[in-house]
């Protein structure tokens, strides 16, 4: 039957517009950032000595030496997209960090051995996607959060058992899903939790347990931050100071209540993107310690001096990737030259809905460009049909993560 409904071929000819503007770019970029082509998507990256870690698309864990980009690893098991990884130490608090642990669509939680490769065990551990993996190594406790909206507690002080996860509790006062999980320990049986939902809330939990084996955590929650207008996309915490990235266009940064006023820095205001901030390394925050904040927004890293705390100053766009950035962590990179000497220097390494990983001097971040920099702008993603189940949110990503670009 005909019909006079044009926004079909409105949206298809927009996604034209944008897989050209894209499909130029990524000529134009590929050889930029030392890439690193993958066979999948990077949804979640860690960074250990010369290694990356990265949970791919193609529903498979990769280890790659950044170095020579070569796969020294890959760990099988999962049927969906692996969204997010962590690791825990084979006993808690001696800092092995040998057992890897990955969240995926599947809904499964599975921990691997990262010396023999093989699968330790495998728990359903969820209702939807897996989103967020936390680990509070000296507490033998990992954090899950997942698009059921709920966040649950795992006992990994002896992951070597071979067992299932063992639930040691569960949080579900989340009304949408919850995406990022950062966390702080206070001693042997008390920590701090904060959890991020696609709402824009930011909850903070103080847990607890009785000292008794086997003892469950249990979640009281101490405040509810409501800064930001929608979904959060990213958190990092450190120095008492808790950094956020949202779909809302900003970057803000909260303090713990727990932090004397006097000694308080005071900070800055909402730090505003020209599209949603997808990702945040705050370089304060890491051993390098230095006053910047790299985010990610759109196919941009953007450079923020924080010299001035209160009043950041955007120092540097590059125009990095030619699709999203997803995450942004610091590579302590060690290189011996002909003179025998090891030296030291910190590079960022950047993962995008592109299929690559990118390695950046931050001494070149940081440095504002002699000149201006051109900047090709990709046409934003028209809008997704409506009539779905799943969120807006979850449309975008579905169609991004297994799409065609």
């Amino acid at each position: 039957m005909a019909t006079s409904d044009t926004s079909n071929f409105l949206i298809s000819e927009a996604h034209l517009v944008l897989d050209e503007a894209r499909k130029k770019k990524a000529e134009r970029t590929k050889n930029i950032g030392e890439p690193i082509n993958l066979p999948g998507k990077a949804l979640g990256l860690i960074i250990q000595g010369r290694v990356a870690w990265i949970a791919e698309s193609t529903a498979i864990a990769r280890k790659i030496d950044l170095e020579t980009g070569k796969t020294l690893q890959t760990f099988k098991g999962h049927t969906a997209p692996v969204t997010t990884l962590a690791f825990c130490d084979k006993a808690p608090g001696t800092g092995d960090q040998k057992i890897l642990i990955t969240g995926s669509w599947d809904k499964t939680i599975k921990l691997w051995d990262t010396e023999s490769k093989n699968l330790i065990s495998s728990a359903d551990a969820h209702e939807d996607f897996v989103k967020a993996l936390y680990v509070f190594p000296s507490l033998g406790l990992l954090v899950s959060g997942s698009s059921d909206k709920f966040v649950r507690f795992w006992d990994v002080s002896n992951p070597l058992d071979g067992k299932p996860l063992r639930s040691m509790g569960s949080i579900s006062s989340h009304s949408r899903p919850v995406e990022c999980i950062q966390g702080k320990v206070i001693s042997d049986n008390s920590a701090v939790l904060y959890t991020g939902d696609t709402m824009g809330i930011i909850k903070v939990w103080e847990l607890s347990k009785n000292s008794e084996p086997g003892s469950r955590w249990s979640a009281s929650l101490t405040r509810e931050l409501n800064y930001h207008r929608t979904r959060i996309n990213d958190m990092s915490y450190g120095n008492g100071q808790l950094w956020t990235a949202s779909a809302d266009e900003t970057v803000q940064v909260g303090f713990d209540q727990e932090v004397p006023t006097e000694s308080k820095i005071k900070p800055p205001p909402p730090i505003v993107h020209p599209k949603q901030a997808r990702c945040i390394l705050p370089i304060g925050l890491t051993d390098v310690g230095e006053p910047y904040l790299i985010t990610g927004s759109e196919d941009m890293i953007r450079v923020y001096d924080l010299s001035t705390f209160d009043e950041p100053e955007l120092i540097r766009v590059v125009d990095a990737h030619w699709h999203d950035v997803l995450a942004l962590r610091l590579w302590i990179r060690k290189s011996t030259g002909d003179d025998g000497i090891t030296r030291v220097e910190p590079w960022v390494v950047s993962s995008s809905l592109d299929g690559t990983i990118r390695k950046w001097r931050l001494i070149e971040l940081v440095a504002p460009p002699q000149k201006a920099e051109p900047v090709e702008k990709v046409p934003s993603p028209p809008p997704e049909p409506q009539g779905f189940e799943m969120t807006e949110d979850e449309e975008r990503e579905l169609a991004d993560l297994m799409g065609e670009d």
